[in-house]
């Protein structure tokens, strides 16, 4: 490109910021960017080291998190203390987001596997959000009832996978 009309194209740098990462999360996707300008306010932003526990199965669970840069590995531990692991997030994966709307204890634990940033938003965010916005809030809510309800149907369909191979209906 001439280099006269690469100032006038270039890009705003939006795709770097935090309102554009958040807006890549599926349960922030619907949000318009001014919506997702109020979510930038509220969300907490953390760099941890490799090997970092995020949270450990058991812990009560008081938000999600979505994976800006790095790596986090989900595992629990099985009866003689050995991990077994569950899944490895990436860029741009979100875990714990049940924890959004129920105060329980975590069915697994997540820790960093190489420096990463995490983004994430808390319970207690949530509700105070819910009471000063209640329009955002709701729409922030509907994404997170989509992605629980996707997830559901696909355990569903893996439970009834499992009963088909062993011959059960």
């Amino acid at each position: 490109m001439n280099p006269f009309w690469s100032n006038i194209f270039r890009s705003s740098g939006y795709q770097e910021t935090l309102a554009y990462f958040l807006s890549t999360v599926p349960i922030f996707s619907k949000l318009k960017k001014r919506e997702l300008s109020f979510l930038e306010n509220i969300v907490h932003v953390r760099d941890y080291k490799a090997d970092e526990i995020i949270f450990e199965e058991g812990d009560i669970g008081s938000g999600m998190y979505a994976i800006r840069s790095g790596q986090v590995r989900i595992y629990t531990r099985d009866e003689n203390g050995r991990e077994i692991e569950q899944a490895l997030l990436e860029p741009g994966d979100f875990f714990g987001e049940v924890a959004l709307t129920a105060s329980r204890p975590r069915i697994a634990s997540a820790r960093t596997t190489e420096a990463s940033v995490l983004v994430g938003l808390f319970r207690s965010d949530m509700q105070d959000a819910v009471r000063k916005y209640p329009a955002i809030s709701a729409k922030i809510l509907l994404g997170l009832t989509r992605v629980i309800s996707d997830r559901l149907h696909q355990s569903h369909l893996l439970i009834n996978e499992l009963k088909r191979e062993r011959g059960q209906s």
